[in-house]
């Protein structure tokens, strides 16, 4: 059966401003201004071929026509909502699929998405790639990045940024170079490798210092396996979590969220 076009933003105002009797209320309610919901009640009332309000001295005042459809409208509107419930639940709300750097998941990551499951026990999580991984190939949910701001793309730091000089106890003095960070100036690296991961590998290995994210070596730190070479710095670059405006207003990313971004440094 074909179903007749319904005018749901006209019906949306109208129930609004039924609801306040004030087309000024009606637009702070809605973010629109005055005229908008004069101009979508008007339209409207042409395409009904009715008059939905009555101006009086007291002010607006719904006629008999508008009121004979109310509560079927409102009954709608709670339909509808029970739809978009509905969708929403059959959606997996425990499952997650993520991509985020091996190093930083190894280092940082993993231990809280685990604690996070131990107090949510029905959550399940795909780890899908690393850095660049896409998100509609893949069709993640979330990623990590190490990058300086979530671009397009909604997103929170999941610390400050803060990079710190490492090395393992008794290494010599020569710098691990990576793209985020070749070498200090005038300094020739006694080794160059492609990525964070490769250059915390070789600094537990003994080849020298690196510079590389706090998040990244906190672990290394505490256990003595590296050994800070000077103190903290402020960078721009930092671990954003990120993902899609979509996937970001889901309500278990929101939990998720949360919880890593309450979890103690």
């Amino acid at each position: 059966m074909k179903r007749t076009h319904l005018p749901l933003n006209g019906l949306r105002v109208l129930d609004a401003a039924a609801r306040h009797l004030s087309f000024t209320r009606a637009a702070d309610e809605l973010a629109v201004t005055p005229a908008a919901v004069g101009q979508q009640i008007r339209a409207l009332e042409d395409l009904l071929g009715v008059v939905l309000f009555r101006r009086t001295p007291k002010g607006l005042e719904l006629t008999d026509e508008a009121r004979a459809g109310l509560d079927p409208l409102r009954e709608g509107f709670l339909r509808f909502e029970e739809s978009v419930q509905a969708m929403q639940s059959g959606q997996s709300s425990h499952f997650f699929t993520f991509a985020a750097p091996r190093d930083f998941f190894g280092a940082w990551l993993a231990g809280r998405l685990a604690a996070y499951r131990a107090e949510n026990p029905e959550t399940r999580f795909l780890m899908a790639g690393g850095q660049n991984t896409d998100f509609t190939e893949a069709n993640l949910d979330f990623a990590v990045r190490l990058v300086e701001g979530p671009g397009e793309l909604e997103g929170v730091p999941l610390s400050p940024g803060r990079r710190i000089a490492v090395a393992a106890p008794g290494a010599d003095d020569a710098w691990i170079a990576w793209p985020g960070h070749p070498a200090p100036d005038g300094v020739e690296p006694g080794l160059q490798v492609g990525a964070t991961g490769q250059a915390l590998s070789a600094a537990l290995g003994g080849m020298g210092r690196a510079l590389l994210p706090l998040q990244l070596v906190e672990s290394a730190l505490g256990d003595g396996s590296l050994v800070a070479v000077g103190e903290p710095e402020e960078t721009r670059a930092t671990y954003w979590l990120v993902a899609p405006r979509p996937q970001w207003r889901q309500r278990k990313m929101k939990a998720l969220v949360d919880y890593l971004t309450a979890a103690p440094e």
